[in-house]
């Protein structure tokens, strides 16, 4: 009975942090620094060539099995390391967008929400994908499809230039 219990307060101590950190309330800010200054660039057609199945069938038709497994986990580092990149734009994107959720401009208030709706989207597939792929770094069971990820930031980037050009966010669509 106390070991069920304690299951239980565990799982709900997981699943409030996995909630919490798709939010975003866990980016700390550095003082004097500006939104625009934490985020990451991320070359959104280089991910989407990791990503994309058809270039890694090409890749495995063309080189030794040895070098192909080579190239496959620098390039499965290299989606990690994007998809960081993206969870970590929009965790900073959703502190942004939390405050512009209180415009008096119903328009900007409606866009600030979308965005806070994508950025916690792509945080919560990036939480998913994430160890999907370091798994896949140690054991290839197949390809997985991470486009999702993708699409909801290049979705968020484009609510980030709507909710720009109506409320000031200062050069935030600029370092994306």
């Amino acid at each position: 009975m106390i070991i069920s219990i304690a299951l239980v307060l565990f799982s709900a101590l997981v699943l409030l942090l996995l909630v919490r950190l798709a939010r975003g309330q866990y980016i700390a800010t550095r003082i004097g620094e500006s939104p625009a200054d934490q985020l990451r660039a991320v070359d959104l057609e280089a991910f989407r060539n990791l990503i994309d199945p058809t270039e890694e069938e090409y890749l495995r038709s063309r080189l030794p099995a040895e070098d192909f497994r080579k190239v496959q986990r620098e390039r499965i580092r290299a989606a990690i390391d994007y998809i960081g990149c993206t969870a970590r734009n929009a965790a900073v994107l959703l502190s942004l967008a939390e405050a512009a959720r209180h415009s008096s401009d119903p328009e900007v208030a409606a866009m600030a929400v979308k965005l806070i709706d994508n950025a916690i989207r792509l945080r919560l597939y990036a939480l998913q994908a994430i160890p999907k792929l370091y798994i896949s770094l140690f054991l290839p069971l197949g390809h997985f499809s991470h486009a999702a990820v993708a699409d909801r930031y290049e979705q968020m980037i484009r609510h980030v230039v709507l909710l720009g050009l109506q409320y000031p966010i200062g050069g935030i669509s600029s370092a994306l």
